[in-house]
């Protein structure tokens, strides 16, 4: 889901950190010479040798992200080729099926696919379906049918007590649309004293969105998408949200009581909608972030499609290596084998490969398991049990991590913390480290010391207004109190040569965040992704060896759930 930034040497010295990636004269590997190209990384006052092999990483990332695995979209011929690749290669590692033997946990999941034919007006403006507006519906229900349901536009549609805020104050929402605003009002005022500032809160998700207008009773709810306030183009949108979408299948309360449609529209498409209307968007967007709003529009919404429904099993991969004297206590990796599919509506290339997102994390995983599952046959296993869990559906909502969750193979009181990768560092390697939503507990502290071996200093996203501290796997187990990290790349190439490569690489990936050219590329620099996988082995050996049970710090809204014990 995420993209990292971060041309490599022959033999870089970082601090008592040795890597070697790449070969000589700044060539990028070639995975299918017969050399190695492994990063081998030693470090003084530790016997251990971490041998990551580039090639077989590379080759992973090639193989989940090829075209035969059309896009590895949950509940497809693509997720049976991926959990069959992923079986085999856990399995031939030497790691054990953690589900009574078994490599799969089924995650019962409900496909909903609206039809591209949409009939849709908004104060009686047509909305094209995809260029102006994009709608969806989780019911299981044969067609949409919603005729002059009234408008309202309810600000960030949040109600957050601690804050004193509520948009849906005093206002009956039962058979209207609410209207809201993309991120929190922090974001429009970064420095006052609500929310946190240009780091969004999980008010400003999506998700938090919809959940709480079905909670208000409304009988839909329209996203106004805006580029910067949501990190992303309207082409994300576009190409995650239309075609089928999954989610978990829900008991029968959950499933009567949510809201019938759901979506976003552009920012151009709200003007027309509000000027309609009588009212200034603008002027409206700039209250909202001061204080709590609710406008009824005094206009109506007319949504028509048909809508289908199949419910069928998707599957986490869950594998584990069992520990030596605390095999009861689990370390959990995480990382979403999933991506978006195909999309047989578009002229020309139709799969949404997901080489970086996130075929890259899912060999990142691998190559880690790799590593401690030989240490291990050579006489040097963990205390403690590592368990990796490639998890599906995270496009459509983290189903796999929040299935997981809710229903752990091994209990969450024994499981000690939650490393996930979300898209690996193609930009090479960096001077820094980056910690997504730093400062939340004390398991960013292993990874804070493993970066420091390497002379990299720990910071904070350089876009705390994505929220990727909730886009991701990890959030499912911090909701629960397991201490989880997301984390990797930096701000800082290593060198200048580094920093052309980015920048030139960076112009090659622009826009292929979620569309069709996220497609696995020879010419990307791994070494970064070697350096990172580095940090992640190193906290992982240390916390696995000893009794430690971090929790979150004070500031963190999991605090209460497993406290810091230094605060």
């Amino acid at each position: 889901m995420k993209q990292f930034y971060p041309l490599c040497t022959t033999a870089v010295i970082v601090g008592a950190l040795t890597v070697t990636a790449c070969n000589q004269n700044n060539q990028h590997p070639n995975p299918d010479s017969q050399q190695s190209n492994s990063a081998v990384i030693s470090q003084n006052g530790n016997d251990t040798l971490v041998t990551f092999n580039e090639q077989r990483f590379r080759e992973d990332i090639k193989q989940l992200a090829s075209d035969e695995f059309e896009g590895r979209a949950p509940t497809t011929r693509g997720e049976k080729l991926t959990i069959e690749y992923l079986t085999k290669q856990f399995s031939e590692m030497g790691l054990e099926g953690a589900n009574n033997g078994s490599f799969l946990q089924a995650v019962p999941m409900v496909t909903y696919t609206a039809s591209e034919d949409q009939t849709i007006s908004l104060a009686d403006i047509p909305m094209q379906y995809r260029k102006d507006i994009v709608l969806s519906s989780r019911h299981n229900h044969e067609k949409i049918d919603i005729a002059n349901a009234p408008l309202v536009f309810v600000g960030y549609g949040i109600d957050a007590p601690e804050y004193q805020w509520n948009d849906y104050k005093d206002i009956d929402m039962k058979g209207k649309i609410a209207v809201i605003l993309v991120n929190d009002p922090g974001f429009a005022h970064p420095e006052g004293d609500k929310f946190n500032g240009l780091a969004m809160t999980y008010y400003g998700r999506w998700s938090y969105k919809f959940e709480q207008a079905t909670r208000a009773g409304a009988l839909g709810a329209i996203i106004i998408h805006d580029t910067k306030p949501a990190s992303y183009p309207w082409s994300v949108v576009e190409n995650s949200w239309t075609g089928p979408q999954q989610d978990l299948v829900l008991n029968t309360d959950e499933a009567l009581n949510r809201i019938q449609v759901e979506g976003w529209m552009t920012l151009d498409a709200a003007n027309s909608l509000f000027t309609k209307a009588g009212l200034s968007l603008p002027t409206l967007m700039e209250r909202a972030a001061d204080q709590p709003v609710n406008v009824e529009l005094n206009q109506t919404a007319s949504i028509s499609f048909t809508n289908k429904t199949e419910y069928s099993d998707s599957y986490n991969v869950v594998a584990t290596l069992k520990g030596s004297s605390q095999a009861e206590e689990h370390i959990l990796y995480t990382a979403h084998w999933d991506h978006i599919g195909k999309d047989e509506t578009k002229a020309g290339d139709q799969i949404y490969n997901g080489a970086l997102d996130n075929a890259s994390g899912t060999a990142g995983i691998m190559e880690i398991a790799r590593q401690f599952a030989d240490a291990a046959k050579n006489g040097n296993p963990l205390k403690r049990s590592l368990t990796f869990v490639a998890t599906t559906g995270e496009e459509q909502g983290l189903l796999g991590s929040r299935y997981y969750a809710a229903n752990p193979i091994y209990p969450l009181e024994k499981t000690v913390a939650v490393f996930n990768l979300d898209s690996t560092n193609i930009y090479g390697k960096t001077k820094d480290y980056t910690i997504i939503g730093k400062g939340q507990s004390e398991l960013e502290n292993y990874l804070i010391d493993a970066a420091k071996q390497q002379n990299r200093i720990a910071i904070s996203e350089k876009n705390p207004a994505s929220g990727g501290f909730f886009r991701s796997d990890h959030f499912s187990f911090a909701k629960y109190g397991v201490p989880a990290v997301f984390a990797g790349g930096g701000n800082e190439p290593l060198d200048e040569a580094t920093a052309e490569y980015k920048a030139q690489m960076q112009q090659t990936m622009k826009g292929c965040y979620h569309n069709v050219c996220d497609h696995y590329q020879e010419s990307w620099d791994l070494s970064g992704a070697l350096q990172d996988l580095a940090v992640y082995y190193h906290a992982t050996e240390a916390l696995a060896n000893n009794q430690d049970w971090p929790g979150y710090f004070a500031a963190s809204e999991f605090y209460h759930l497993r406290p810091a014990k230094s605060e």
